[in-house]
């Protein structure tokens, strides 16, 4: 077998392709975190705490003196714990919506337990058997 023939076979096999799709899918579906975290959720946060924006908090580790961390990160090296805090919370939307979505496939996939089927009735026991036989023979 050839090469080029081993990798097509490879290539076109269900689970690499279903890889890809899945790869692809969750990217779109990280920028749809990102954006109802950063768009949605982070200005709520922010409006309950009394205006606070996570993304502008760092520390500066070059002796900057900018106040935004766009202007801290042109002078030099910082420490953005604000970005981490938001991704944080993205990975945990992230985690909980692919939980929530899991769980219901699971759910789907449990295909309905059918009724269990009549069983046979267990062997008479021989005492049993035998005086069903006597009581047979007296009633003649």
């Amino acid at each position: 077998m050839s090469f080029f023939s081993e990798f097509k076979e490879f290539a076109v096999k269900g689970n690499v392709v279903d890889l890809a799709v899945g790869v692809i899918i969750g990217g779109a579906f990280g920028k749809i975190v990102d954006s109802l975290v950063g768009d949605v959720i982070m200005p709520v946060v922010s409006k309950i705490f009394g205006g606070l924006d996570f993304s502008n908090y760092f520390i500066p580790l070059a002796g900057q003196t900018a106040t935004t961390l766009a202007d801290a990160k042109k002078q030099g090296v910082v420490l953005a714990y604000g970005s981490f805090i938001t991704v944080s919370l993205n990975f945990i939307i992230l985690a909980f919506v692919i939980f929530l979505m899991i769980k219901q496939i699971n759910r789907l996939k449990r295909a309905p337990e059918a009724a269990p089927a009549p069983a046979e009735p267990p062997p008479t026991p021989e005492d049993i058997q035998l005086l069903r036989e006597i009581r047979d023979s007296l009633k003649r």
